[in-house]
């Protein structure tokens, strides 16, 4: 799915309708009693961050969503109830947290007791208001620190009707975002014709972060993935990693404003020939790792180029079709080269070696490390993520449907790239510090990216030299 801002979505005028939890709803889940259920130390690290950095007087929006459109003018009741049908398939969506001093309990709803209450927002006859009113209803219906926390909206139109489902990131992940819009369409074509749509159920988000923190819990200081993240991070002087490039910040200053960058990287023929090349050292992730390990070490000079890997952790069936937040990190150090052959050697090495790493939270292994890791920024760490959507239900229909997937972008100092393997080969987006050296730094990293990984398949000894960057 093509990953982008709320401006950049092909948002349309039209008749906006909008569902939230209806006050019943609210009010029944006031009174709920604790459910033993542990957050995921993901989840919890997201929400006490947000909380470090509203404390310190900012309000950082970090919602993410989807978008995507329905043919003709919706029918509002099958609609509706496709969405609640949706909403009812995954526990996460009825569950939230309360704070009982520092710590945090969750609670989980019955579903006889969700329901979704519409209301008929209005008409907007220009693209750019809605969008301003979208985003800023979005901020304060998916915020971090309430609850609940998602929204979804519809935009009529006699031609087609746009639908936007947005959540906290505490509730979601990509891949959770990539297959709504399939799931929505067959819901309500369902509800349309009659016919039902028959499956197994999906697995709880809510029950996989009950197991992963009792294993997570069983580890402790003298582990040996721990022992690893505390080699890892002492060779980062300390701090998880940033994106080894100039971004204009200066040290102890406010978190910046950010901007987003997404666009095309490379048309369905070259993303193919680029996998073809990368696919004896492990596909088109490690061929991405290694260009930008090359790119920048010209850009920053750096020895060697150290990294956090996002990883999914859905690693058991009943998580496949869950909406959830289940994504790791594992780190690699990928030392300095201007060969790619190597770098793509030596990528692999690292991520055979540390994969398994990505399986315990991040945030388990800081606490066991004792350091004083209190975010001031919403992301940890910078990443360079890849994934290949091609095979997500739906996923040929994407640009049909004018699907995307949101991100909310606010404030932040790291450097957070996704690159997308679609039919149409692949999509870059990247959220960076809204700087005039970071904007320029990032644009060399991006036309480096697209040059080198657009001739390493004619290449296969390819030398970065100062030519990619012109």
């Amino acid at each position: 799915m093509r990953i982008s801002d709320i401006q950049r979505c092909e948002v349309r005028p039209g008749r906006l309708v909008e569902w939230t939890f209806s006050p019943a709803t609210v009010a029944a889940a006031a009174v709920l009693p604790p459910d033993p259920r542990p957050p995921a130390y993901i989840q919890e690290s997201h929400v006490r961050t947000a909380r470090s950095v509203r404390d310190d007087g900012l309000f950082v929006p970090t919602w993410l969503g989807t978008a995507f459109d329905l043919p003709g003018r919706a029918d509002l009741d099958a609609l509706e109830q496709a969405l609640r049908d949706w909403t009812l398939r995954h526990e996460t969506l009825r569950s939230g947290f309360r704070w009982a001093g520092d710590d945090m309990h969750r609670f989980t709803l019955d579903e006889k007791d969700v329901a979704l209450q519409r209301e008929v927002v209005g008409d907007f006859t220009d693209a750019d208001t809605l969008i301003r009113y979208l985003q800023d209803r979005f901020d304060v219906a998916a915020d971090a620190l309430g609850w609940p926390n998602l929204i979804y909206t519809a935009v009529l139109r006699d031609e087609s009707t746009s639908v936007y489902m947005v959540f906290d990131h505490s509730n979601v992940d990509a891949y959770s975002l990539q297959r709504i819009p399939e799931e929505i369409h067959d819901l309500y074509t369902a509800g349309i014709t009659g016919r039902p749509v028959v499956g197994p159920p999906a697995g709880s988000y809510v029950d996989f972060c009950d197991r992963e923190r009792a294993d997570a819990d069983r580890i402790d200081d003298t582990h040996a993935i721990v022992a690893r993240w505390r080699e890892f991070i002492g060779r980062c002087d300390g701090r998880l990693p940033s994106f080894p490039v100039d971004l204009g910040l200066r040290p102890g200053g406010a978190l910046p404003a950010q901007k987003l960058m997404c666009e095309p990287l490379l048309d369905a023929d070259a993303a193919a020939a680029f996998e073809e090349h990368c696919r004896p050292y492990g596909g088109s992730l490690v061929g991405i790792l290694a260009a930008t390990s090359l790119i920048v070490h010209e850009l920053g000079g750096q020895p060697c180029y150290r990294t956090v890997v996002p990883f999914h952790t859905r690693l058991k069936s009943a998580w496949s079709d869950s909406v959830g937040w289940y994504v790791g990190g594992a780190p690699i150090e990928v030392p300095a080269t201007r060969d790619f052959g190597s770098a793509l050697t030596a990528v692999r090495s690292e991520l055979r070696a540390n994969r398994s790493l990505a399986r315990i939270p991040l945030a388990r292994v800081l606490r066991l490390l004792g350091s004083d890791f209190r975010p001031t920024s919403p992301d940890l760490y910078s990443i360079v993520s890849y994934v290949d959507a091609r095979v997500i239900p739906g996923a040929a229909r994407w640009t049909e449907k004018k699907a995307y997937g949101l991100i909310r972008v606010s404030y932040g100092d790291q450097v957070c790239v996704w690159v997308n393997r679609l039919h149409e080969g692949l999509w870059l987006a990247c959220r960076y510090p809204d700087t005039d050296v970071a904007h320029r730094n990032v644009r060399r990293y991006v036309e480096g990216l697209r040059d080198l990984i657009a001739s390493a398949p004619v290449g296969a000894h390819l030398r970065v030299s100062e030519p990619v960057f012109s």
